[in-house]
């Protein structure tokens, strides 16, 4: 696989288009950082990180509205393998004029766009999420 976290996305996208409660996704702590950012952010009800003899697993148990649409309306990779997107401390664009996310990784760990303002820090886009 050459990119986990585009992988790490679409499991998340197929598991709300079927339906699904939860969906189980392999670890890695890039993906637990973005996990736990989902997480607090409302757009997952809750994760799991389950041990196993290899990486390990991330359950993540997937939000719904009451008419049954998932929380999570579109995710979108930005930075990929074969072309990085970098951003300074001063430029860190808005999702949806700051209604969704924007996931970064920094040098002082992944964060949210307006974590990332805040600190004044720059670093390489990950995701989008509204």
């Amino acid at each position: 696989m050459t990119d986990p976290i585009a992988d790490y996305l679409t499991r998340i996208r197929n598991a709300q288009r079927a339906g699904h409660r939860r969906v189980d996704i392999p670890a890695s702590k890039l993906k637990r950082a973005m996990t736990k950012i989902l997480a607090d952010k409302g757009y997952i009800s809750k994760f799991i990180d389950i041990e196993d003899e290899k990486q390990g697993i991330l359950r993540l148990f997937l939000k719904y509205d009451s008419y049954g649409h998932p929380v999570i309306r579109k995710m979108q990779r930005l930075s990929k393998p074969g072309l990085r997107v970098y951003e300074g401390g001063n430029s860190v664009p808005r999702s949806q004029n700051g209604l969704g996310i924007v996931i970064l990784s920094t040098s002082k760990g992944v964060m949210t766009d307006k974590e990332a303002r805040k600190l004044n820090v720059g670093g390489e886009i990950l995701c989008t999420i509204y």
